[in-house]
């Protein structure tokens, strides 16, 4: 059953006219964030500036636009680079008594959120969850990290910056270009103009106010959740049809890469960051169960003989070299 938050969500990338009626709020959150953004920018508000650089990988839309595959991405460059990276990270869906909270292989998910464990399996690299940004990146500087990577963080401007990496769905883009409650911005389109880079992942359907770089998400293969061997694509380590699960941002982009890699599947959608049960994984039938990488992390210890799909992010050679000019002027 699709929730309200889906609904909305839809309307809002697809330009619904219903959405008119709410334009005299996004006026008034639009006011809010000019306020806030001049209260950090003439020192009303602390910024808080890290002795380390800072690279921000964030959005100016709701929903799913691969942004954690190229955080992953990033922190594995700057290993290769000679960088001793750092990610940091708010934690949305999870709870911690105690913050900042650093990640060690034996966190509850539950404590640290989806993503944020995700991003430490994957990288290897010390991860930090923390609602206070800038307490989260001190506790990564006594980690011994010399670069800082705030995973969606473009709107916490309590953070001081290098860089800033906007990801932009090119199937979505930037819907109907308006603001919340109107639209999925949560910054007017206009900010792309003033940030470092926008990554644009996938084909971009729609022309965007500001030029990028290309990006893809490209499959390279197949995790058993029993006990994480790595399996390659082709052949697939799992016979028949299967149960397809998704709870991201964008479940239809999990579902198309399926497709395009022959998987026949039955595709059951889950609001992003949800908290699966059992219940959720158990079904009448012995097909397989396949899940995003993401979704993995939670579902360890729920089912027998599920496959995750592991994705990493492809960014074209432009951005590449536009990245280590820029890194060695840090």
């Amino acid at each position: 059953m699709t929730s309200l938050a889906e609904r909305w969500l839809e309307a809002a990338y697809s330009g619904k006219r219903w959405l008119m009626a709410l334009r005299p709020l996004e006026a008034l959150y639009r006011c809010a964030m000019r306020r806030r953004a001049a209260a950090y920018a003439d020192g009303r508000k602390a910024v808080w500036r890290a002795p380390v650089p800072v690279v921000v990988v964030g959005n100016i839309t709701l929903g799913g636009t691969g942004k954690s595959p190229l955080v992953a991405w990033l922190a594995r460059y700057l290993v290769e680079a000679g960088w001793t990276p750092g990610i940091l990270s708010r934690g949305y869906g999870g709870r911690s008594e105690r913050y900042p909270l650093y990640l060690e292989a034996d966190t509850p998910v539950a404590e640290s959120g989806d993503e944020p464990r995700m991003l430490a399996d994957q990288t290897g690299c010390p991860v930090v969850v923390d609602p206070d940004r800038p307490r989260g990146g001190r506790r990564l500087l006594e980690a011994g990290c010399d670069i800082l990577i705030s995973d969606d963080g473009l709107q916490h401007l309590a953070l001081g910056r290098d860089l800033e990496i906007v990801v932009v769905d090119g199937q979505r883009g930037l819907g109907n270009e308006r603001c919340l409650p109107a639209g999925p911005l949560r910054e007017p389109t206009k900010r792309l103009a003033t940030v470092d880079a926008v990554m644009i992942n996938g084909r971009l359907r729609r022309p965007l106010p500001a030029a990028g770089h290309a990006m893809q998400l490209t499959p390279v293969a197949w995790r058993a959740l029993d006990d994480g061997r790595r399996e390659a694509l082709a052949p697939p380590p799992f016979a028949g049809p299967v149960h397809a699960l998704a709870g991201i941002g964008r479940p239809a982009r999990f579902f198309e890469t399926l497709g395009e890699l022959g998987v026949e599947f039955e595709a059951h959608a889950f609001a992003d960051h949800h908290r699966f049960t059992a219940a959720d994984l158990a079904f009448d039938d012995e097909r397989p169960v396949v899940m995003t990488a993401k979704d993995a992390v939670k579902c360890r210890g729920l089912v027998s003989g599920a496959w995750s799909l592991d994705v990493e992010a492809v960014p074209e050679p432009a951005f590449v070299d536009w990245l280590t000019r820029r890194l060695a002027m840090l």
